[in-house]
């Protein structure tokens, strides 16, 4: 703990002197999950990315206490080691710690255990002023609530005690086909209701075919004779492609996942926008290429590629949040005006929407009934990932289109993804008012507000003059020249959000 108080006394005093200055600064992490257009200045920065470490495990009371860097694969591998688990693991590795506290992130638990930061007792954290509080649900209560979905507006989280929960070595894994939208929605509802289900999401692959995937901790089979399937060796198929081709079989199959193998499940190619890759650089996409590729088709290497190329313009990229009587209607308005396939259905608790920056009630229909009120049900996330080539002008309006539907349907954005609102059209869904009263009550106001932070920036590119100038402008000008520097840049490795400083 000698270290992490001595890093937290170092964030501390940059803070009290931004304070002190009337400096804006933003929280620096070293790397990011989020497809916004990110670019940090070296000076206007608290720098966090050394606070990566689990500092201690209880296992008789079944917490640790955690850096807000920890990614989850770190994580989940120390809470191991003392026979536990987290109850919520988002399903890429790089994910952190921080970023599902005051970000939004759950994974196919969410149901049960309801969104990341529901795991979370307690908060270490440094308000704008440089003082050093800790927030739960019995000390500085609302400074707790508030901190979830925050993105880091109400002050720099520094660690958190989290909840974990008994291991077992294997996940038995159910796969239930769906035939209709109808059928994948009911189905997903029905199995949640189960309390032997550990897990519950879904995949629909068409309109016609998708599947319910649940699953339950075990030590062992109760059933004998079950494969075992994994997902994380190169030579593995990946979890969707898996999941698809015993949808396809129309009948329930069973087999059993080694825990780690089910948690980072989607970590090799990230869901299916690997596939995407593939096409993009004109390679097969068959099983031999995915073994001889798998290094460039984790998600830590693909996100760096994809800030790198500039990709984010490409795609269409949301999840979102939907009362669960409105997920079916919008995912019939994404077949029938974009016809992206596959889409991950998510079932989260009824908690979710106040997880989610500070977001309004919603009190319109919801499953066609048009009764008054704030609805207080269970929410489906529907992740909508996919290739638009189109313009820039084009991408926003088909962007802006699926906002307004996402307000008509009572739907709120993970906002790791590109923003399209209007100021005006951002505080029609957000509570401005209680907002911004707990910011001034915790003395945030010096800080960056959620929208300030989330608002779309476009991509300002600053290539440079010269002869090194003119060759970026050209890779980044060719979409296929512009693919290949990402990979370059994600190889490579180092900072990809930092401003370069002259010298360097």
């Amino acid at each position: 703990m000698d270290a992490h108080k001595a890093t937290v006394g170092k964030v501390r005093s940059r803070i009290q002197h931004y304070y002190a200055t009337k400096t804006p600064f933003r929280i620096y992490h070293g790397s990011t999950n989020s497809t916004r257009h990110a670019n940090f200045d070296r000076d206007a920065i608290v720098d966090v990315s050394s606070l990566n470490h689990v500092l201690s495990i209880d296992a008789e009371k079944r917490t640790a206490l955690v850096e807000p860097n920890v990614p989850m694969d770190a994580l989940v591998r120390e809470t191991m080691k003392a026979g536990l688990l987290p109850p919520v693991v988002m399903e890429f590795p790089g994910i952190t710690v921080g970023g599902g506290f005051v970000g939004t992130a759950g994974e196919s638990s969410s149901f049960k255990h309801g969104f990341f930061d529901r795991t979370v007792l307690s908060a270490e954290v440094v308000l704008a002023d440089g003082t050093l509080v800790t927030a739960s649900q019995s000390d500085n209560e609302e400074l707790f609530e508030g901190l979830r979905g925050s993105f880091g507006t109400l002050g720099v989280l520094t660690m958190v005690e989290m909840r974990l929960i008994p291991l077992k070595q294997l996940v038995e894994v159910t796969y239930h086909p769906t035939f209709s939208i109808e059928n994948a929605m009911g189905k997903l509802q029905y199995h949640t209701t189960s309390q032997q289900n550990d897990y519950v999401d879904g995949i629909l692959f068409s309109k016609g075919l998708g599947v319910v995937v649940t699953g339950q901790l075990v030590d062992a089979s109760p059933l004998p004779g079950l494969p075992v399937q994994r997902f994380s060796r190169p030579w593995n198929e990946w979890f969707w492609i898996h999941a698809k081709s015993l949808a396809r079989k129309g009948i329930i199959t069973k087999e059993l996942v080694p825990i780690e193998d089910y948690l980072f499940r989607f970590d090799r190619g990230s869901f299916w926008m690997g596939m995407y890759a593939y096409k993009h650089f004109m390679v097969p996409f068959v099983w031999l290429t995915r073994v001889l590729l798998d290094y460039f088709m984790h998600a830590r290497i693909m996100y760096h590629a994809l800030h790198a190329s500039g990709y984010t313009d490409r795609y269409i990229i949301h999840d979102i949040a939907f009362p669960a009587g409105n997920a079916g209607p919008f995912v019939e308005y994404v077949d029938q005006t974009f016809g992206t396939y596959p889409l991950w259905l998510c079932p989260l608790r009824r908690d979710g929407r106040s997880s989610m920056g500070h977001p309004k009630p919603f009190e319109d229909a919801v499953g066609g009934r048009q009764d008054a009120g704030v609805y207080d049900g269970e929410y489906i996330s529907v992740g909508i990932w996919g290739p638009y080539p189109s313009s820039e002008t084009e991408h926003v309006r088909a962007n802006r289109e699926i906002e307004a539907k996402m307000r008509e349907l009572g739907g709120l954005k993970w906002l790791y993804s590109r923003v399209f609102y209007t100021e005006d059209e951002w505080w029609q869904v957000y509570d401005k008012q209680k907002y911004e009263e707990l910011r001034k009550k915790f003395k945030a106001s010096s800080l960056p507000t959620i929208w300030d932070k989330v608002k779309d920036r476009g991509r300002k590119e600053d290539f440079g003059t010269g002869l090194k100038g003119l060759l970026k402008r050209i890779v980044k000008g060719n979409s296929l020249l512009s693919g290949f520097y990402g990979i370059y840049k994600a190889v490579r490795g180092g900072d990809y959000m930092l401003k370069k400083t002259k010298s360097q």
